[in-house]
């Protein structure tokens, strides 16, 4: 557990953020989930044994966090914003009946040509979400 903690500490400071318990909080949070959560989920888990955490904080935190790359943002569904530690390129599925999102492997797909883009666009990133039934909804 202690190691865990100097590891968020050692990466938060490398990427030149001061370590607030907020930012540690939602870090280290992020880092143990795979549900891809919403502002209102971190902040439940957060304030589940005592509130001490506001919307305001949260957002503040991840805003710095995606700043500096730690974090990204996923927009799966309209208007919702949810959060990602794992910020290595990968792509999404979502289930339309439960909402599960689960990742997708970056190679999973085959070659996707940005070359073939009308000209004047550049693409600057790009992701992949699939949108289906998973198997628990079959």
């Amino acid at each position: 557990m202690q190691q865990q903690a100097d590891e968020i500490i050692k990466t938060l400071k490398s990427k030149g953020l001061r370590v607030t318990p907020q930012r540690f909080a939602v870090y280290a949070n992020l880092l143990g989930r795979e549900d891809h959560p919403t502002v209102e989920q971190i902040l439940t888990d957060l304030n589940k044994d005592a509130p001490t955490s506001s919307q305001a904080t949260v957002y503040a935190a991840l805003q710095a966090l995606r700043e500096v790359g730690l974090v990204r943002e996923v927009l799966l569904e309209e208007g919702v914003s949810r959060y990602d530690a794992k910020v290595a390129p990968h792509h999404h599925f979502r289930c339309n009946c439960c909402g599960a999102i689960e990742d997708i492997e970056w190679n999973t797909f085959g070659k996707i040509d940005l070359a073939q883009l009308r000209s004047g666009l550049t693409a600057e990133r790009f992701e992949v979400i699939v949108q289906g039934v998973c198997d628990r909804c079959e």
